[in-house]
């Protein structure tokens, strides 16, 4: 019963926060046409009045984010041709990001480096998993093997550190940057800010939300393994 109740509660807390976003998210994208402007236009307004006039905004099929290496801010097709205040409040957390790295924003910077050091690291993560029974078979070592093994869940269990320990950066990115720049600017309707801020927070929480799931395929290599 104790191990079934921790089990749950482990579920709860890698599952939990991912569901929550999504929940809000959806919550405030009706109705659809509550704002004049799309959540692209917004960002492209955004841009211009921090002088980014040469970050680009695209649509994108994989998540709202703002790419560093592309100097663009990429957002669905619901938030950038969207009218609702998830759109333009989502657009605004990306501009945010546009706006750390155009002012050298440390935390972002060595986010950045972190995350272009750790992308292929899943991949060669899961590939020394895969390689440690039969390196292990071969060379008849298995300490070799559990050196495999250790160092194959370290890596693939780092891109989940590195969202995790980014979180200030993140409510950064919502609070210290983009919410400002919908309240000074005058682009929020009389009464949005507090739902607003719950929006701010579950794009903040975004990358969270997907390194504790992506805890679950660490957890799905410990299971196949063991078998």
């Amino acid at each position: 019963m104790a191990l079934l109740l921790l089990l749950l509660l482990i579920g709860a807390v890698i599952v939990g926060p991912g569901l929550w976003v999504k929940r809000v998210l959806q919550r405030y994208s009706r109705p659809a046409d509550r704002y004049v402007g799309t959540g692209g236009e917004l960002a492209r307004h955004m841009l211009d009045c921090l002088n980014l006039h040469d970050v680009g905004v695209e649509v994108t099929e994989d998540g709202d984010h703002y790419d560093p290496n592309a100097r663009v801010v990429r957002l669905t097709g619901d938030k950038l041709n969207g009218r609702s205040l998830t759109a333009i409040t989502v657009a605004a957390h990306e501009v945010g990001h546009a706006h750390q790295h155009a002012s050298d924003y440390r935390p972002f910077v060595w986010r950045t480096r972190l995350v272009n050091w750790a992308a292929p690291g899943e991949k060669i993560g899961a590939g020394v998993l895969m390689l440690a029974p039969f390196v292990t078979l071969v060379t008849r070592a298995p300490v070799v093997g559990l050196i495999m093994l250790f160092g194959g869940f370290l890596v693939l269990g780092l891109g989940s550190v590195i969202h995790l320990i980014t979180l200030p950066m993140e409510l950064d990115a919502s609070f210290g940057r983009a919410l400002p720049m919908l309240r000074d600017g005058g682009y929020l309707k009389p009464g949005d800010e507090p739902h607003a801020r719950r929006l701010l927070k579950a794009a903040a929480l975004t990358y969270v939300a997907s390194s504790l799931m992506s805890l679950l395929n660490v957890a799905r290599w410990w299971a196949i393994l063991r078998r």
